[in-house]
């Protein structure tokens, strides 16, 4: 059975966290799209992890753990991250990398680094990881696959001869900066065949053989419907669709095979970068917010950025799960509300004068105004409560009217960091 973990929102929903419980039912774990620029942290036993590139399926000594072929491989990041978590006491952890995943190059980080800047106040919000720039070369037909680092040299260095020219007109001409070496191109290749040669393999042939062994099969995304390239907040968006029915495709297997969408959903709203964010707070509210929030604060995973903080959205969140095909949602970070004496919801986006339900493409979200509703907080710490009927009313009243709101049912709430800090209905 195929299982995707996703996010409804802008990220940052506690995906990792779910990920890393439900790997206990796992046999493989895959991360299909994205790259190092996002972070999802987990708290277990052997403590407080980030993981960037790994999927979260690395802390259980019988999964497989599968880098897909949608995702950009940082290659120097990947060895770094498994040597982090060995280094802390995991054993080290059985992972495959598809021989079709395509390589961030450090060039990648350069474009993405240069453009940023010369965007200046008008930039997307990047975390400088390489990844619109690795996308962009990826459907350009100018990047470089995993296999390809196995073909004979001549081969491979006529194509980065090739890449190095159409690279060195955009660096030299618009960005006025150093040209690339193509022989420097070439030995960072090399380097990267000998760290990622004990990994590669057919994944997609790999998992063809594990459905027809009925494995447990567990997909997990990165960042969230709001960040798709296609039904986001465009153009504050990421560069990989980060939507469950991609899982499929970012790592080769059927679509037909994701039996179950696990949409995480989180019970305030937090982004990180720029974009529409209608029911974005500020000033001490969001401070008091951020601080508390997470599980240690709101703050990028990856960067270190504040994450900026707002209500809950059912207006976004009902189209994130609607474009998640959600099966099912998991409710996180409920614990952190405990503080507030009331709790507004985002219940409807005034627009013109009219009130909409359905979340609308950009240029209307920019004229949009959050319409509340506003809830009694159950003003106690709910931290390590298993059992849904021994929640305060006031909480329950909170879930069951999410629940309700994003028509998709609820299944378990998150109340904590660590892994079993979970309640299920």
């Amino acid at each position: 059975m195929v299982r995707a973990v996703v996010g409804a929102n802008w990220g940052d929903e506690g995906k990792g966290k779910i990920t890393d419980m439900l790997a206990d039912s796992s046999d493989i774990v895959i991360r299909f799209q994205g790259g190092s620029n996002a972070g999802h942290t987990i708290v277990n036993d052997y403590g407080k992890f980030a993981l960037h590139l790994l999927p979260s399926g690395v802390f259980h000594q019988n999964i497989v753990n599968i880098i897909g072929n949608g995702v950009a491989l940082n290659v120097p990041k990947l060895v770094e991250e498994i040597e982090s978590v060995v280094s802390r006491g995991v054993t080290a952890p059985r992972i495959l990398v598809s021989d079709r995943a395509q390589l961030l190059m450090p060039y990648h980080v350069l474009l993405d680094t240069y453009e940023e800047a010369r965007l200046a106040g008008k930039s997307y919000g990047s975390t400088k990881s390489g990844i619109a720039p690795f996308y962009s070369d990826k459907f350009a037909k100018k990047g470089f696959q995993v296999n390809e680092l196995f073909e004979d040299e001549k081969d491979l260095r006529e194509k980065v001869e090739d890449v190095v020219t159409l690279k060195n007109a955009l660096i030299t001409g618009l960005y006025h900066q150093e040209p690339l070496k193509g022989d420097e191109v070439f030995d960072q290749l090399m380097e990267y065949k000998d760290m990622v040669a004990p990994y590669v393999c057919d994944t997609s042939a790999y998992l063809h053989q594990a459905l027809k062994e009925g494995k447990n099969i567990l997909l997990e995304g990165q960042l969230g419907s709001l960040k798709d390239p296609d039904f986001g907040i465009y153009p504050m968006v990421t560069s990989s669709s980060t939507l469950a029915s991609y899982g499929a495709i970012g790592c080769g297997i059927p679509c037909y095979e994701i039996k179950d969408v696990i949409t995480v959903v989180k019970a305030y709203s937090s982004a990180v970068g720029g974009g529409e964010f209608v029911s974005e707070i500020f000033g001490d509210e969001a401070d008091e917010l951020r601080r508390r929030g997470g599980d240690g604060g709101e703050y990028g995973a990856t960067t270190g950025r504040p994450r900026r903080m707002g209500w809950f959205d059912a207006v976004a969140s009902r189209y994130g799960c609607r474009m998640q095909g959600a099966t099912q949602v998991v409710l996180t970070v409920l614990d952190v509300l405990g503080y507030l004496d009331e709790i507004p919801v985002c219940v409807g986006y005034e627009i013109d004068g009219e009130v909409m339900r359905d979340f609308p493409v950009t240029h209307l979200l920019k004229k949009a105004k959050p319409v509340y509703k506003v809830f009694p907080g159950w003003k106690t710490d709910i931290t390590g409560i298993t059992d849904y009927d021994k929640l305060p009313k006031g909480c329950r009243d909170y879930i069951e009217f999410i629940e309700k709101e994003l028509e998709v049912p609820i299944t378990m709430v998150s109340n904590g960091p660590r892994r079993h800090d979970i309640i299920k209905r």
